[in-house]
C-alpha cells in the first residue's frame, strides 16, 4: 500500500475539517508515493518512538499529537520538533497525526474514555457547529433514482445512525438554452417545461467538493441546478467530550477509585469531594477545562479530564465532582481508535502499538 491510500482514507475518516483551527492534523512528514510495510501507533511522536519504529519495520508512525505544531524555518535542529521532523526524514519514516479531530469524531478520545469506564447511555457534551449543510437540487424524474443513490453513495444524507435520508417533491421545471447549449431535454432558443423532482439532503462541510462532483457525474442536464446552505443545527453525533451514566451509583472516593484503575495515573487531582452518589459523568480527553461549564450544566456529578486550573477548581466546589487525571492518561487509549479504523479498511497492513511512554510529565 502507498501512503497515499492510508493518508487519503485518514482524511476522509477522520475528517480534517473537524479540526480547531489551532491545530495542525494531516500528514506531516513523507512522500505520498512511498510505499508502506507497518505502520506504528503512538500518542506522541518522539526520537525514541522513530527509533522503535525502524527497529521493528515500521515505515510509517501514525500519532495523536502532531510533531508540528508552528511553522518550522529551518532543520537545524534546536527544537524538538526540528529534530524529530529531521530524523524521521533522514530515516524514511513517514508521520501522520489525528489531533482534534479525532477529538470530536463520533467515536472519538471522549467516547472511548466513557466506554473504558463502562458508562451507559453515551452522548456528546458540547456538539460539533457549523459543519452542516443542505444540499437541493432538480432532477428530471426518470434519472431521479439514479443521481439520489449517487449523491448518498458519495456520503450526503447521514444523520445520526441513518444514511440515505432526503426528502423530495415532484413539479415542473423550465428552462432555455441559448444558441452555444446542448440541451438533453428540448431543443435551442424554445422554453422547456420538464417534470422534475426536487430533491433535498444533508452533507459535512468537508464532503461538499465529493457530493457536488457526484451530483454532476450522474445528473443527465448539460447545467445542473443546486443550491448548498450552511446549517445552524447542532450535529449531536460529533463533537468534544462525552456524557455517560454508571450502571449503579457510587460515592466518590469509589468513583475516584475506578476512575485510578482504569487510567493508571501517577497522581490524580480532584475537586473538594461531593460527599453524594456519583451516577452521570462526564468525560473529556485532554484539556478539558474549557468544557467545565458544559459539565455542570449536563448535570454531570463528576468531570473527568486533565489540564484544569487553579481556578476551575474552586468554581466547581460544591457543583460537580472535577477529577483531572492527566494529558497523557486521558488520551492514551487514542491508539485503540486509530486502530480499530485502519484495521477495519485494510485488514492485512501490519499495525503496532508503540511500547514507549511518552509521557513527558514526571513526579517526585
Amino acid at each position: 500500500m502507498k501512503l497515499k491510500e492510508l493518508v487519503s482514507f485518514l482524511d476522509s475518516a477522520i475528517p480534517l475539517s473537524f479540526q480547531e483551527g489551532y491545530d495542525n492534523s494531516g500528514l506531516q512528514v513523507g512522500v505520498p508515493e512511498k510505499n508502506l510495510n507497518a505502520a506504528l501507533l503512538t500518542l506522541d511522536v518522539t526520537e525514541e518512538v522513530i527509533d522503535e519504529a525502524l527497529q521493528t519495520g515500521c515505515d510509517v508512525i501514525i500519532s495523536h499529537h502532531p510533531v508540528i505544531f508552528s511553522p518550522i524555518r529551518s532543520l537545524s535542529g534546536k527544537s524538538t520538533s526540528e529534530r524529530i521532523v529531521f530524523k524521521a526524514i533522514k530515516k524514511d519514516i513517514a508521520i501522520y497525526s489525528a489531533h482534534t479531530n479525532l477529538d470530536i469524531l463520533q467515536n472519538g478520545v471522549s467516547r472511548k474514555m466513557a466506554e473504558k469506564l463502562n458508562l451507559e447511555k453515551i452522548t456528546v457534551l458540547s456538539p460539533l457547529k457549523n459543519r452542516l449543510c443542505k444540499l437541493v437540487t432538480y432532477i428530471p424524474e426518470k434519472s431521479y433514482e439514479k443521481v439520489r443513490d449517487a449523491i448518498f453513495a458519495a456520503g450526503a444524507g447521514v444523520i445520526g445512525n441513518y444514511d440515505s435520508c432526503g426528502f423530495s417533491i415532484s413539479g415542473t421545471g423550465s428552462f432555455r438554452g441559448n444558441e452555444k447549449s446542448k440541451p438533453f431535454i428540448g431543443e435551442k432558443g424554445k422554453i422547456h417545461f420538464e417534470k422534475e423532482v426536487r430533491f433535498e439532503t444533508v452533507l459535512f462541510s468537508h464532503m461538499k467538493i465529493k457530493i457536488i462532483n457526484a451530483l454532476l457525474d450522474a445528473h443527465p442536464y448539460e447545467e445542473v441546478a443546486y443550491d448548498i446552505y450552511p446549517l445552524e443545527n447542532e450535529n449531536i453525533e460529533f463533537g468534544l467530550g462525552c456524557k455517560g451514566y454508571l450502571v449503579k451509583p457510587v460515592n466518590d472516593n469509589a468513583f475516584i477509585k475506578t476512575v485510578s484503575s482504569v487510567f493508571a495515573p501517577n497522581r490524580i487531582r480532584h475537586s473538594k469531594l461531593k460527599r453524594g452518589k456519583i451516577k452521570i459523568i462526564a468525560v473529556c480527553g485532554g484539556s478539558g477545562g474549557s468544557l467545565l461549564n458544559d459539565a455542570i450544566a449536563s448535570g454531570a456529578d463528576a468531570f473527568v479530564t486533565s489540564d484544569i486550573k487553579y481556578h476551575s477548581f474552586l468554581e466547581a466546589q460544591n457543583r460537580i465532582l472535577v477529577v483531572d487525571i492527566g494529558h497523557y492518561e486521558s488520551e492514551k487509549f487514542s491508539v485503540e481508535i486509530l486502530y480499530d479504523l485502519i484495521i477495519k479498511k485494510f485488514p492485512k497492513f501490519a499495525l503496532r502499538f508503540s511500547e514507549i511512554n511518552t509521557n513527558p510529565i514526571n513526579f517526585f
